[in-house]
């Protein structure tokens, strides 16, 4: 446009009003340098609080500490949000509202729980750890509702592939069903504008669940609570952790005894959910 100007009919009036254009625009740039920074905030550069900010860092310096595998790193790491108080829906995002990129580790949903262990086990500074909480969030990388793992099972499916699905590999007792993930019985989605995904949900019955199949999980699987409500895969998540005191469901749990995240003995929350997904940590 500014070559348009630039010719045999660039009069004095045009030459005025091109001059205060220009100054509109340099006092444009100079206001938007002087707004704080947390208005400028980057999806690689999210607004934290302070406490979010204070137990990053004492997180980060932990994951540093550990030098067995990451399965030790997502034990010891998950235990230090035990205590976190329980928080619903904390992502912020739809098809009509921008999605933002959250990092608040203040309070957790199950989702989100895993999600700061996941990034958190793969990080050693700051900036590493936003860019695996990305990854780990989102498909490809982009920040987007569209592009955000809303099911479990995008883990082991989707990019990054942060699991592997390892569940039929556990026992010959594993069914799988076809699911539309999305789709509700009947009619109409669970997140509109989401497309419906076609997926296979393999799980372990809770009845087949035995000693033989808690054996051969590891401190650190990602457990998927199966449910048979059409249109989803899991209704809760957390890791298992294998403790003196027996195998541990480790989640962040809504329940109104809990509403925090907390150690529940795995056989007894077998009890309460028809079945098991699990996904292996790459």
């Amino acid at each position: 446009m500014l070559g348009s100007l630039c010719t045999s009919r660039f009069d004095g009036g045009v030459l005025r009003t091109f001059t205060r254009v220009l100054l509109m625009l340099v006092t444009l740039v100079s206001a938007l340098a002087l707004l704080p920074s947390q208005a400028m905030a980057t999806p690689a550069d999210p607004a934290l609080d302070d406490t979010t900010s204070q137990r990053i860092d004492e997180l980060l310096a932990l994951r540093n500490s550990i030098q067995g595998p990451r399965t030790e790193a997502l034990a010891q790491l998950s235990s230090r949000f035990l205590g976190t108080p329980y928080g619903a829906n904390m992502l912020i995002g739809s098809a009509n509202q921008p999605e933002q990129l959250v990092v608040d580790l203040r309070r957790v949903d199950c989702f989100t729980y895993l999600d700061y262990v996941e990034a958190l086990s793969r990080s050693t500074d700051r900036a590493q750890f936003i860019q695996n909480l990305i990854a780990t969030r989102y498909v490809d990388g982009q920040v987007e509702f569209l592009n955000r793992k809303h099911f479990f099972t995008d883990w082991a499916y989707r990019n990054r592939v942060a699991a592997t699905d390892i569940t039929g590999t556990l026992t010959r007792a594993a069914v799988t069903v076809p699911k539309q993930l999305n789709a509700k019985a009947g009619s109409g989605n669970y997140l509109p504008g989401l497309p419906v995904v076609d997926r296979d949900i393999t799980y372990i019955p809770s009845a087949a669940v035995d000693n033989q199949v808690i054996s051969q999980l590891r401190t650190g699987d990602f457990l998927g609570a199966y449910t048979e409500e059409a249109g989803l895969d899991v209704s809760h998540v957390g890791i298992f952790i294998s403790t003196p005191n027996g195998p541990m469901f480790r989640n962040a749990s809504s329940l109104a005894a809990n509403e925090q995240v907390v150690d529940t003995p795995l056989t007894q929350y077998l009890t309460t959910i028809p079945g098991l997904v699990v996904l292996r940590p790459n």
